[in-house]
């Protein structure tokens, strides 16, 4: 089993940055790679950034140029930062975790954070 607990949510003016922690722990071994996704009131979830293993990262089309996806191997922890927040950012953030890749990426992660709120006001 791994357990996922995310950190940074919180409250912020448009404009402003936040960086999302997801510290991961137990088996881990088997983890092949770690993401974030989002909900929005009235939305589905939807994928915001992937990272493999191997450190190999993707971000959203949507997404790009204002989020970044990192790691800390030493600590099991992987990051979201977020900048340039708009009010559309607005959502439930979610790490995933899982021990295929392109399960964590196509939504079928084998574990789930219990999600961060992340609130943008305009």
């Amino acid at each position: 089993q791994v357990q996922l607990v995310e950190s940074g949510g919180g409250l912020v003016q448009a404009g402003g940055s936040l960086r999302l922690s997801c510290a991961a722990s137990g088996s881990i071994r088997s983890i092949d790679g770690m993401g974030w996704y989002r909900q929005a009131p009235g939305k589905q979830r939807e994928w915001v950034a992937l990272i493999a293993r191997d450190g190999n990262t993707n971000v959203a089309d949507s997404l790009q140029g204002r989020f970044i996806i990192s790691r800390d191997n030493a600590k099991n922890t992987v990051f979201l930062q977020m900048n340039s927040l708009k009010p559309e950012d607005t959502a439930v953030y979610y790490c995933a975790a899982g021990t295929r890749l392109w399960a964590v990426r196509t939504g079928t992660p084998d574990y789930w954070g219990q999600g961060t709120q992340v609130t943008v006001s305009s």
